[in-house]
């Protein structure tokens, strides 16, 4: 049985299964560590025996942890904790964190500046304007979110604009009810539809329109 670095990924009733098909069983005196503190995975994977399971979920491969001797993954604990233990890496993690926190605080600001020029509503509202910026900024900027904002893909001004026609699908429209068929294309073409509805709505907020009470946004800021 191979003791190398392998990628298998979960198979029924926990079993693994291997890169050509095969069912494998960890050799003996090996332990799982599940994944979650790369510190310790790092470690256990330099010595360079381990398996690593991997899963599909959608589009996406995660991994779910790794497969290595029992005594690497206890060593690697033991150095790991040894290091945390120490004033110095309580200080690095305190700078650390506040370094995050003043990056993740300017781009929350510059964030809903980019919404809110995409809004570019009329004068008149403006106060709507800002009220709706700062709710869907903060819906779509915490990290962890899974939302657009998060995406260093595209440009902030086109992560501000997605994510404007994001909130305002679910917020202003039908779309979480909807049962849409499971046809290829289906849900991508109601979407398209939801967005075009989304764009006309800002429309009248930019041209200066009055708006009704009743108004779909004016009702979901109210929520």
């Amino acid at each position: 049985m191979e003791q190398g670095n392998i990628i298998v990924k979960p198979g029924l009733n926990g079993t693994l299964i291997g890169e050509n098909g095969e069912r494998l069983s960890p050799p003996d005196g090996w332990a799982f560590l599940a994944a979650g503190d790369a510190g310790i995975t790092r470690k256990v994977t330099a010595k360079g025996i381990f398996w690593r399971v991997q899963a599909q979920m959608g589009r996406r491969i995660i991994s779910k942890g790794i497969w290595a001797p029992q005594e690497t993954i206890a060593m690697a604990r033991q150095e790991v904790e040894a290091v945390r233990s120490t004033e110095a890496y309580r200080k690095k993690l305190d700078s650390d964190r506040q370094r995050r926190d003043k990056k993740q605080a300017e781009y929350e600001k510059q964030f809903c500046l980019e919404v809110r020029a995409f809004l570019a509503f009329a004068p008149r509202h403006r106060e709507l304007e800002k009220e709706m910026a700062e709710a869907i900024t903060l819906h779509a900027v915490p990290v962890g979110s899974g939302t657009v904002a998060r995406t260093a893909m595209i440009p902030v001004e086109e992560r501000a604009a997605k994510a404007v026609i994001a909130w305002m699908r679910h917020q202003t429209t039908a779309y979480e009810s909807m049962r849409i068929p499971r046809i290829k294309g289906k849900r991508r073409e109601v979407r398209r539809m939801l967005a075009n509805r989304s764009v006309e709505l800002l429309k009248a907020y930019r041209d200066g329109l009055e708006t009704t009470p009743g108004c779909p946004l004016k009702k979901a800021l109210k929520k």
